[in-house]
């Protein structure tokens, strides 16, 4: 899957968690396919620079620090948004607490009550809100396209992380809920469950024999195979999908 350079002429997404990992490589791949992107992020420097990264490889993007836990900056992000580009087209949900945010691995009666309401905040809630903020603007235009970021844990189980298999699990349910209200708008609703992604430039045996572990295929994940299936669900070529669940994970569960 490789979509064209234009794909998303004349679109505008936002990304949320966008200052990192596969947030930034989804911001840049959706700019490289025509996009104008919003890099929203609670890390407003990262931000800034995966902005100003785009920018200088010709495409368009602003930057706009958010807590995606918190209604009243996701509304003023979607605002910002919206008054500078004049419409949003896509969301890409991707904020969550995994990586750049820590969390524990313990037994699930060892977390803490604090922990697990903050996953929840920012990985369920957080996915609601910024749905919420940016449909109003998508119903306007009778169309839009809303990709949520699970994981395939949520398909599988995990041990030891059960609040963030249990959130991941909650975006599949919303997904599905969300697609079928909004299907009469014109809007579509999906997500993606992905599995191990190697994001360092020069991985160790080991943790190439880890990522891979579980797979069918013997090639581990990297960024661009996700980033080219978040292109495809969130342009017209997927406009006869909704509602569905793809999971980008090598074959480690299907």
């Amino acid at each position: 899957m490789n979509p064209g350079p234009g794909l998303l002429d004349g679109r505008v997404a936002v990304v949320t968690g966008a200052a990192n990992g596969l947030g930034r490589a989804y911001a840049r791949r959706l700019a490289e396919r025509g996009a104008s992107v919003v890099v929203a992020d609670l890390d407003e420097e990262g931000a800034q620079h995966v902005a100003a990264g785009i920018g200088r490889e010709g495409g368009t993007a602003m930057a706009v620090p958010v807590d995606v836990g918190d209604g009243a900056l996701v509304e003023a992000m979607a605002t910002a948004a919206a008054a500078r580009f004049g419409r949003i087209d896509i969301l890409v949900n991707n904020a969550a607490i995994f990586l750049t945010v820590g969390m524990s691995r313990v037994p699930f009666d060892e977390i803490s009550i604090a922990e697990w309401d903050r996953m929840m905040a920012v990985n369920v809630r957080g996915t609601w809100l910024a749905c919420r903020a940016v449909v109003p603007h998508m119903r306007r235009q009778g169309y839009g396209k809303i990709l949520n970021v699970s994981s395939d844990t949520a398909l599988k189980g995990s041990p030891n992380r059960i609040h963030y298999v249990a959130s991941k699990s909650a975006v599949l349910g919303f997904t599905r809920t969300l697609a079928a209200e909004l299907g009469p708008s014109g809007i579509r609703v999906n997500a993606i469950a992905p599995g191990i992604v190697l994001s360092e430039p020069e991985p160790t045996e080991a943790r190439y024999a880890q990522a891979t572990a579980g797979q069918v295929l013997p090639a581990a994940l990297v960024s661009d195979d996700l980033a080219d299936t978040v292109v495809f669900l969130v342009s017209p070529a997927s406009d006869p999908i909704t509602g569905q669940v793809v999971a980008v994970n090598g074959g480690g569960y299907m």
